[in-house]
């Protein structure tokens, strides 16, 4: 017989996919907790909302397998109901409907009032910036965007955000300064794509404003800037880079491929040379930049020759850091019309080779560093270490400062000067100068 579960109206959020997620959760749990609801992330609770990805294959498959455990606890009474949101939802309503229709109901990227309706709370406007945050207390992404009006071939995310929507710079003051009063330290800007922050509301590419802007906040002692688009960036962010200490010497910008026969089938409107220059004006504006970029290997259509020159190019631009993916062929996206004819196996030794080229590179840099001194920020407490970060590092996806534990006592959201003793490839070890 079926026993309901004993945590009574708790509602258990768990967060699937990017950071653009982590903040649509933070900020659904910020509204459950103004409505008087206890609510926890990834704990225990008799009320699931599954906040979902829908990117590729494998962020699609995660979704669906989360979904159906949830369903099993349902089924035994270790929960008593499941709703569904995020990207998933959003694109395949119908299909996760037909497929799973025990979920209790499913919701899109834009429908967080009819969530909150659906779990008994009202969504309260005047809340900006309020958000119940799940990341370490001295970081926070800030959401500066949503949507996309990018005509990417490979992407299907405007097909679950939409199109782009900048939000006011007041208002993201306002959030700024609301989580550097809770401890925040620093702002990991996010968006489909920073670089058309501001053409909606200001007629203009505005990202330097903004940063102007939140520069200005007191407690804050880091922005870092995720997600830049190649083309038409705008390079007045260079100046503020370059005069504001507040802003990280560090872009993301997902840069995808090189060849120019793909890049055009991709429809990112540019070019090899015309990327090259981009990089090169980067370095020149602020030598001292980290860029992070991407890439996407076994795109329809990729040649072993267009291979060879990607992999000569990622040696020739020696990115500070890189990550790779290979290409994911997604129904009602532009290349969805093209052959998916580069073999799995083949899409993953390239991705392979890549990461290679990446980790020498990146082991060749990290030699450079021992002897030098930086700013660290203490995430976290692990095993025998501190672990932190320089400015030239974002979380999750960057490399790492270990400082022995049993030398130093550190404080965990506190910068303190490290000086660097060792390296491998991806991680600093590292001696705190107190």
């Amino acid at each position: 017989m079926r026993t309901k579960s004993r945590k009574k109206n708790k509602i258990n959020v768990v967060t699937l996919g990017c950071s653009k997620n982590v903040y649509d959760s933070e900020v659904l749990m910020g509204q459950l907790k103004a409505n008087g609801k206890d609510v926890a992330h990834e704990e225990e609770g008799n009320v699931v909302v599954i906040n979902t990805c829908g990117f590729i294959n494998n962020a699609k498959e995660e979704s669906v397998n989360t979904i159906l455990e949830f369903m099993q606890k349902k089924e035994a009474g270790e929960v008593d109901k499941v709703f569904v949101t995020g990207c998933l939802s959003e694109r395949y309503k119908p299909d996760l409907q037909k497929e799973i229709p025990d979920v209790d109901a499913y919701f899109g990227t834009t429908e967080l009032p009819h969530l909150l309706k659906a779990l008994g709370a009202d969504y309260k406007h005047e809340l900006i910036g309020e958000r119940l945050t799940t990341t370490p207390k001295n970081y926070a992404y800030l959401k500066i965007a949503e949507g996309c009006d990018r005509p990417c071939s490979f992407c299907a995310i405007p097909l679950m955000r939409g199109k782009h929507k900048s939000t006011p710079i007041e208002e993201l003051v306002t959030e700024a300064e609301k989580l550097a009063a809770n401890g925040v330290k620093e702002l990991i800007l996010i968006a489909q794509d920073l670089t058309y922050y501001g053409l909606d509301l200001y007629k203009k590419r505005n990202l330097a404003e903004l940063l102007e802007a939140l520069v200005k906040v007191d407690g804050i002692e880091w922005i870092r800037l995720h997600y830049a688009f190649p083309t038409g960036f705008p390079l007045d962010v260079l100046d503020v880079m370059k005069r504001e200490p507040k802003i990280c010497n560090y872009l993301d910008i997902p840069l995808q491929h090189i060849s120019d026969d793909i890049l055009k089938s991709m429809r990112r409107g540019t070019t090899k040379e015309k990327t090259t220059k981009l990089i090169q004006q980067f370095r020149e504006a602020v030598p001292e930049m980290t860029i992070r970029t991407t890439l996407i290997v076994g795109y329809p259509g990729e040649t072993e020759e267009n291979f060879q020159e990607l992999k000569q190019w990622v040696k020739d631009m020696r990115f500070e850091r890189l990550g790779c993916f290979t290409y994911s062929h997604e129904e009602n996206t532009h290349a969805y019309n093209l052959e998916d004819d580069v073999p799995e196996d083949v899409k993953q030794e390239r991705a392979n080779a890549i990461m290679e080229i990446q980790s020498q590179i990146s082991w060749e840099l990290n030699q450079a560093k021992i002897g030098q001194t930086y700013k660290v920020v203490i995430d976290r407490k692990e095993g025998n270490y501190f672990v932190g970060r320089t400015e030239y590092d974002s979380p999750d996806v960057d490399n790492e400062v270990l400082i022995d534990a049993s030398k130093a006592y550190l404080k965990t959201g506190e910068y303190t000067q490290v000086k660097i003793i060792d390296a491998a490839d991806f991680d600093l070890y590292g001696e705190a100068i107190i």
